[in-house]
């Protein structure tokens, strides 16, 4: 699931409970702080933040600030962070989803009186941020200051956890799809190509960096990544970062071009601030994504001498996946399906006994992971939940906090794992015992959604955001729907939420060679949630007309293989086309995972792959279901159209 890279605390002003209205804002639980009692009762859950709260009104005050803006970012606008980074959960004990998010800009209008500052670290938001909340408060009478003192970090002090002090590695060559060399001239040829001729590329995003020099760090949980930046420039390479970090073989690869236009001289990480400063001096046009750059570093270049695109082009680069990249992460998601076809086997047996818990069935697919093949761990942290849980889409269980599983509730598992090979995240909905007539709708509609999108074809450049509603029509027929996004781009042994490719409005068009997720869902409070979601590669279709000069139409292949729970599959709403394909995707799924799982001696886990991807046979009563797909996919397709002639 994509979320939000960052969320306001905007409730730094207040007095009381502060954590715990936060709380309250994204969970339905009732065992909250009642601020009326003495002392106020605390949940396990919750972290007791007064005086952190009362340290930094503190410092405010000491600057002279009416109100603080804290996001629940880092300096490279990750959606993961470092706990050294996590300012927001240190201070307020906030610890729900990053997709909540709140208007700042209207509270800062009726919280801070006029005449009032509002402050906030300019390292630490993004230009588009900070451009929001400069309109926002125009004319309002309240003033936007960036402050380089970080007050968090200030009133932290010496609790706050080091730097990260593992090492920065080479990714071995059978696991890349060029060298970092090939990468920087494919970089430079576009910037020759540019017709505004820019002099520099400046990386802020820590994948940018990790996957232009092919090296990996382990800075960030769940991602293997490292603090950095480059400025990458016609004849010469900048690399900001902690050079003690690099191993021989890292410092090796990197400057065996020395001296020359392809030797990358190391600079100290917290140095890029000056160094771009003085690059910006001369005649130059520094070219940058401002999705991931802040406005600390985008300020100190003149306006004139700017180039500005959402992305990077090393980040559009590593979007569209080489022939190599791409049968890496096949591989991976080989692998990968044996860890899952494990874990659905392993609680068939254990379930019906009351023998899991959310946590533990996490913990146990992770361990399951960690024991493949070129395992790197998950790449995320696991959403096990049970019954009302899953229709929390991005609920994952504690060891404080967690439902045991039952054969009586439907159960959610989202997971995914980092492999030298590849990233992967997989999403497979269970009932063991008796789905009501309506969850086995529902579950089946979801289905639908995911089938109707994966066997799509489509025009070469479509955006995401066009064809997203593909996943939707079943459920929309309905009258039900789902909240989140339908997709995100994934990496290679990369992050797992990978921009800019995907189906929202910001999303590139999908181009051949991109690697994004399929997952519609539909959650009902207090009762379950369902999500399917597989990663699929957008490929050329073969089409049975096509005109020789035109580009070829898209559609996706998909590359998680894992069956679906038969158990809530109604196969009556579904049309021939549609029990066509997952036929097709069975057969693929049996000749890919199979031959893994005997290689591996599973055999109990091959015998289970078998009798789950039996063919399903066609009843009279799909025609109906048949007939309604058909025109709600004519009436799309030609809204599709029109938005493309537009």
């Amino acid at each position: 699931m994509h979320t939000s890279p960052w969320i306001i605390a905007w409730l730094l002003l207040l007095q009381g409970c502060t954590a715990e209205q936060l709380q309250r804002a994204t969970s339905p639980r009732t065992d909250i702080r009642d601020c009326s009692t003495n002392p106020p009762y605390l949940p396990s859950t919750v972290t007791e933040t007064t005086a952190r709260l009362a340290a930094l009104r503190g410092a405010m005050k000491a600057h002279s600030i009416d109100a603080y803006i804290v996001p629940a970012t880092d300096a490279h606008m990750s959606e993961y962070i470092a706990e050294r980074d996590s300012r927001l959960g240190w201070v307020t004990g906030f610890t729900g989803s990053a997709a909540w998010i709140e208007s700042i800009g209207l509270w800062i209008l009726e919280a801070v009186p006029a005449g009032g500052n509002v402050s906030l670290d300019p390292f630490l938001f993004s230009i588009d941020t900070w451009n929001s909340y400069s309109e926002a408060l125009h004319g309002s009478g309240r003033t936007l200051l960036p402050i380089e003192t970080n007050l968090v970090d200030q009133v932290w002090g010496d609790q706050r956890p080091p730097p990260a002090s593992s090492k920065i590695y080479s990714l071995p060559a059978e696991f890349t799809g060029s060298s970092w060399q090939e990468k920087v001239a494919g970089i430079r040829q576009q910037m020759e190509q540019h017709v505004r001729n820019p002099t520099a590329v400046l990386l802020s995003g820590l994948e940018e960096t990790a996957w232009l020099f092919n090296l990996r760090g382990d800075d960030i949980p769940y991602n293997p990544v490292f603090y950095s930046y480059t400025l990458l420039t016609s004849t010469n390479i900048r690399l900001f970062v902690d050079e003690t970090r690099l191993t021989a073989e890292a410092r090796q690869s990197l400057q065996a071009g020395c001296p020359g236009p392809l030797c990358v001289e190391l600079q100290e990480y917290g140095q890029v601030r000056a160094h771009v400063r003085d690059y910006a001096q001369g005649n130059v046009t520094i070219w940058l994504g401002t999705e991931y750059t802040t406005y600390g570093l985008y300020g100190i270049i003149p306006q004139e001498k700017l180039l500005e695109d959402s992305y990077s082009p090393v980040m559009v680069a590593k979007a569209v996946k080489n022939a190599k990249e791409q049968e890496l992460l096949r591989a991976a998601h080989v692998r990968d399906a044996v860890v899952v076809i494990q874990y659905l086997l392993w609680l068939e047996k254990m379930v019906p006994q009351g023998l899991v818990d959310e946590f533990s069935g996490a913990r146990h697919v992770d361990a399951l992971r960690w024991a493949q093949e070129h395992s790197r761990g998950p790449s995320f942290e696991s959403i096990s939940a049970s019954g009302l849980n899953a229709a929390l889409a991005h609920y994952s269980p504690s060891n404080v906090s967690s439902r045991k599983l039952s054969v009586d509730e439907m159960y959610l598992s989202d997971t995914g794992g980092q492999y030298l090979d590849g990233t992967t995240d997989i999403t497979r909905t269970m009932h063991w015992g008796v789905p009501t007539p309506f969850q086995k709708e529902a579950y089946t509609r979801v289905l639908m959604g995911n089938i109707d999108l994966s066997r799509l074809i489509f025009p070469t450049n479509t955006a995401g955001r066009t064809v997203e509603s593909f996943a939707r029509q079943a459920l929309w027929e309905v009258g039900l729907n789902y909240g989140h996004g339908t997709g995100h781009g994934i990496g290679n042994f990369l992050s797992v939420h990978e921009w800019p490719v995907g189906f929202q409005s910001n999303n590139i068009p999908l181009m051949k060679g991109m690697f994004t997720s399929i997952e519609p869902g539909y959650y009902r409070d207090g009762e379950f949630g369902i999500r399917i979601e597989d990663v699929a590669l957008v490929v050329e279709a073969q089409t049975k007309q096509h005109q020789t000069g035109e580009k070829p139409f898209l559609t996706f292949e998909v590359v998680s293989l894992v069956p679906y729970d038969r158990n809530l599959i109604d196969v009556s709403l579904l049309s021939q086309e549609q029990i066509q394909y997952l036929n097709t995707y069975y057969k693929t799924i049996r000749e890919r995972v199979g031959p893994e799982l005997q290689s591996q001696q599973l055999e109990e886990e091959y015998r289970w792959l078998q009798r789950n991807t039996e063919p399903f046979v066609q009843s009279s009563a799909g025609t109906a279901a048949a007939t309604l797909c058909v025109l709600a996919t004519t009436s799309l397709i030609s809204a599709l159209l029109t938005e493309l002639q537009a």
